[in-house]
């Protein structure tokens, strides 16, 4: 979305009255406004954010420590505070109103966190892990005044095997934070120290669940399964935490409804495929998933009488060879480690479409019109965190209600429960790289705009790109990354998109989302932004499927649901009240459907889900308690998507 638009668009005033002079807040706080959705004002210590985090890789036994810790913010040169500033809800950031401290954090400032914690009598013997779901940005952890790690991003997750640190009865957890926010160029979307426009609040700090679990010293630390639909299997990779022996094996077993369907046992660090019989596709009209246990055990060792007779014949077996030895090995005792995950049987592609001669996204080998939103991801409560898992799936529940079948989500990482929550809901995802440049910090060159960065923050941008993929690539729902949003920070977009596409070949790459189509080459597709009611039609693609990744914009003022009663707010058009707003909302859609007919449009991204602080373009208020427009209304406006767009 461009600000620069901002001063060739409407300002919208919203018609309430500027609330009541308090006291004077302190001199670091941050503007949090009145507005509170229904969920956050349930949010308790006791309730915060207890869902097990990691849906794609779940154990049994584990312990959150979401809750009140204690907290200071102090300058980033000084040592720990001797005295804390107070408690804060932990996995709010420090900036959001759920958090209970509401205060700024500047590039000079250090953020201290501290709790104790006892290890549960059962773990005894067994390896602690300490997860953190994600911390913005940089974080080292201490247990008993020792460093047990340090972790740079502010995305993804992380955690450390804490077990030699610890001491019987409580333990010492304390963490230190830094943020640079938008004076660094480092990965943050649309954060920034002074919010206005599409720019918002900065967060930092914890905002992701926080916890503790058990493990073996040899676990499961990741488990990746690839569908091929056209094959009839699925391709699962199960990383262990280090090396394995000969008699260490992983036993996969996949499920539906609760019964066993495929079954195997592969060698530690190797890959299996199984054969998933008559395959149930999923589709947003049917998110069917199929249930994946991967179990840590041990084998008699089927080679062990061939290696004592014949070492060389022995180190020469071909892999084929080995995969079916393992299958049928024979297992000794229990399973030491399990991990429960899921997946499912679907595939995206580009292929022939509806306009002859223009390829199209396909799902499951068929053209599949998606109709998505632009969803920023940001509340009024918790800004970077949802208040609850509940009112996070609220979102996907309304747009699909509104006819929406995909959203992109727009240069923020999400919680993983959001990805699980939009695969069991039947929700395509676009997922963007969180940029590290707003759209003043990009160059102009002599036929390319590229963004020109330090090496050091090229590698970590590349990094933090890699661990994205790594973290979300298990989630089906997720169809597209897109690496660059209209130049801010875009560098050598080639080159990202072929690293995007070689990480990932099971999704398409956006290289370049609106502005500057400088990678051709390297991008399943192109990608368009504009705001106008009647867009171009854009020219023939030979290769790549043609997306319209940013259109709509209508904005409308809601009394009683304003981020700053009595300022200004930004959208791209204003509607005057509920019937305009329809009216310009149908307006938008028959041109995309315009576009469908003539050029072989394959998707389109409306802006936006839900207004976000200044923002007034929303589908919903910002929090979220009323809709711009009944979503059934919404839906019928766009049917006709879906007769172009499919063909039904």
């Amino acid at each position: 979305m461009r600000r620069s638009l901002l001063l060739a668009t409407c300002l919208a005033f919203a018609p309430v009255a500027a609330s009541a002079q308090g006291a004077a807040p302190p001199a670091d706080a941050v503007y949090t406004s009145d507005l509170m959705t229904r969920w956050g004002k349930e949010v308790t210590p006791a309730n915060a954010w207890r869902s097990y985090p990691r849906p794609q890789l779940k154990r049994e036994r584990w312990l959150n420590l979401n809750g009140l810790w204690d907290y200071a913010i102090a300058p980033k040169g000084d040592a720990q505070p001797a005295r804390m500033d107070g408690q804060i809800l932990v996995p709010f950031p420090v900036e959001s109103k759920l958090s209970r401290a509401q205060r700024k954090v500047t590039p000079e400032d250090r953020i201290w966190y501290r709790r104790s914690f006892t290890v549960p009598a059962g773990w005894q013997g067994e390896h602690i892990m300490l997860n953190f779901g994600a911390v913005d940005y940089e974080t080292v952890v201490r247990v008993n005044g020792s460093v047990v790690g340090a972790h740079k991003g502010g995305f993804d997750a992380f955690g450390f095997d804490i077990t030699p640190y610890l001491k019987a009865g409580a333990n010492e957890l304390v963490v230190e934070v830094t943020d640079p926010t938008s004076a660094g160029m480092q990965p943050r979307g649309k954060q920034i120290l002074d919010p206005a426009g599409i720019w918002y609040t900065a967060v930092s700090g914890i905002w992701q669940t926080v916890w503790l679990e058990p493990v073996p010293q040899l676990h499961i630390a990741e488990v990746r399964a690839t569908p091929d639909i056209d094959r009839g299997t699925v391709d699962v990779a199960v990383a262990l935490s280090g090396w394995a022996g000969d008699t260490d094996a992983v036993r996969l077993t996949a499920s539906a409804g609760g019964k066993a369907i495929a079954s195997t046992i592969v060698r530690a660090n190797r890959r299996a495929s199984l054969a998933i019989p008559n395959a149930h596709l999923w589709s947003p009209d049917d998110p069917f998933l199929y249930d994946l246990k991967a179990e840590l055990v041990t084998v008699r060792d089927p080679y062990a009488g061939e290696k004592e007779r014949d070492r060389k014949a022995y180190d020469s077996r071909f892999t084929g060879h080995e995969r079916r030895v393992y299958a049928k090995a024979e297992v000794a005792g229990a399973p030491r480690d399990t991990a429960e995950a899921y997946f499912a049987m679907r595939k995206i592609s580009v292929g022939p479409g509806r306009v002859e001669g223009q390829p199209a996204i396909l799902l499951n080998n068929e053209p599949l019109f998606q109709s998505g939103v632009l969803d920023q991801g940001w509340w009024p409560d918790g800004l970077y965190t949802p208040p609850s898992e509940e009112a996070m799936a609220s979102d996907i529940v309304f747009l699909k209600k509104a006819g929406f079948n995909m959203l992109r989500k727009h240069i923020k990482v999400e919680p993983a429960r959001y990805y699980y929550d939009a695969d069991r809901l039947g929700m395509l995802i676009w997922q963007d790289m969180p940029s590290g440049g707003g759209e003043d910090h990009y160059l102009a060159g002599t036929s390319q705009y590229q963004a020109v960065f330090p090496s050091e923050t090229m590698a970590e941008q590349q990094k933090q790109l890699a661990e994205m993929i790594g973290e979300l690539r298990a989630f089906p729902s997720i169809v597209m990354w897109v690496v660059n949003n209209e130049g801010w920070g875009q560098y050598d977009a080639a080159t990202l998109a072929r690293l995007v596409k070689g990480l990932d070949p099971s999704r398409l790459v956006d290289a370049t989302s609106g502005w500057l189509d400088v990678a051709p080459e390297a991008s399943d597709v192109l990608d368009i932004h504009t705001y106008e009611d009647v867009p171009n039609t854009p020219r023939h693609q030979s290769r790549r499927a043609i997306v319209l990744g940013e259109y709509g914009g209508v904005g409308f003022p809601v009394e009683g649901h304003i981020w700053r009663p009595g300022k200004g707010n930004w959208s791209y058009q204003v509607a005057r009240e509920p019937a305009d707003y329809l009216d310009r909302f149908r307006k938008k859609l028959e041109g995309v459907i315009r576009q469908v007919k003539e050029a072989g449009l394959s998707a389109a991204v409306y802006t936006q889900t839900s207004d976000v602080e200044d923002e007034i373009n929303g589908l919903l208020t910002y929090d979220r308690a009323v809709p711009k427009a009944p979503p059934e209304a919404l839906a019928k406006i766009a049917a006709p998507l879906w007769q172009d767009g499919r063909g039904d």
